[in-house]
């Protein structure tokens, strides 16, 4: 019993660093967000019509308060600049995305075989890409350079589910409860200050 409460305080002083969490999931999210909003902002026009097929009301206006979103959002995460505030429009935007341009894909965004979680509701999708995939690899290694195409990397079918849309809703959930974390973030000296500006 001693030792494991010796492990447990040791364990414990580890939050002395509880700041890092968050600011993992900042630096983490943030250029994710920023290059997204300025990809949105830079090609309204494409990105409208993409938001009309997927029966999105009045796309351009959507166009523009997503990618604002996303690219202040962005770059408040970075900052560490009203970081829970700016987790609900983002938490929105990912919600928005995952029911609407992926909810028909399924989970997962690459069509592994072997699925990761028992959830995936397109099973379909993945047996019909593995089978594209295996036809296009017998396409190029009788037509193409197979050994350069892959030299970088396998060629795969993107199934493009709501995967990482998901998973990005899960890390902005963390935040908005959480915060900026402490030290290295403007949220946590803008209330430092403020709660030395203001007796009692």
């Amino acid at each position: 019993m001693r030792l494991l409460l010796s492990l447990q305080r040791s364990l414990d002083a580890t939050r002395a660093f509880d700041f890092l969490g968050p600011l993992a999931l900042r630096i983490y999210l943030a250029p994710i967000f920023i290059l997204a909003g300025s990809n949105k902002l830079a090609n309204v026009e494409n990105v409208t019509h993409w938001f009309a097929s997927l029966g999105l009301p009045v796309p351009q206006l959507m166009v523009y308060l997503a990618g604002l979103t996303e690219l202040i959002g962005g770059i408040c995460l970075l900052a560490g600049l009203a970081v829970r505030w700016f987790a609900i429009p983002l938490m929105v935007t990912m919600a928005v995305a995952a029911a609407t341009a992926h909810w028909d894909n399924g989970w997962h965004v690459l069509p592994e075989r072997e699925l990761t979680v028992p959830w995936e509701w397109r099973k379909d999708l993945i047996a019909g890409a593995a089978e594209r995939k295996e036809k296009a690899m017998t396409l190029l290694q009788t037509h193409g350079d197979i050994d350069w195409l892959t030299e970088y990397g396998n060629i795969t079918v993107l199934k493009n589910g709501v995967e990482f849309a998901a998973t990005y809703f899960v890390m902005l959930l963390v935040l908005f409860f959480t915060g900026a974390g402490r030290f290295i973030s403007l949220d946590y000296w803008i209330a430092r200050s403020v709660q030395r500006s203001v007796p009692g």
